[in-house]
This record gives structure tokens, C-alpha cells and sequence, in this order.
């Protein structure tokens, strides 16, 4: 069996790249027992992208507050978007 590349970094591109280790994985008969360990690791990577983005929302609304301007996104937007990666 090949070796899978390592979960953070596989294809390069996090996530991205374990998911598709994962389908080539599934699409080759390869064992499930692994495919679901790298799908653990595709969710995770997917969870840590979202809080990120809502970080950065945050960071973003605070800063236009700071420059007296009105945020893209409210407080209860920003809650919802969180709720919903939870």
C-alpha cells in the first residue's frame, strides 16, 4: 500500500489535499480503517478553516468599529457562524 501523506499537509493544501487522498483511497479499494482516520483529519482541518475565518471576521468588525465605520458582519451573524462550526 502507498504511503498517505502525513494529516496538515497532505497534496499540499491541508484539508483539500486529504480529501482527496481520502476519495482516491475509497475509489482504489484501499482499507477503511484508514480512510476514516484521514477523514477524521479532513474534519478537523475543515474545523480549524472555519473558526479561522470567523477570527478574522472578528478582527475585521473590531477594526471598522475602531475606524468609527459599521462592520460587514454583526455581533449575531458572527455568533451564528460560530454556532454553526460547534
Amino acid at each position: 500500500m502507498p504511503a498517505r501523506p502525513s494529516p496538515g499537509r497532505a497534496g499540499g493544501s491541508g484539508g483539500r489535499g486529504q480529501l482527496n487522498a481520502v476519495i482516491e483511497m475509497m475509489e482504489n479499494g484501499e482499507d477503511c480503517r484508514e480512510a476514516s482516520t484521514q477523514l477524521a483529519a479532513v474534519s478537523k482541518a475543515i474545523d480549524r478553516a472555519g473558526f479561522k475565518v470567523i477570527a478574522s471576521g472578528l478582527r475585521r468588525c473590531d477594526a471598522a468599529r475602531a475606524r468609527g465605520e459599521t462592520p460587514e458582519m454583526t455581533e449575531a451573524e458572527l455568533e451564528k457562524l460560530f454556532w454553526a462550526l460547534a
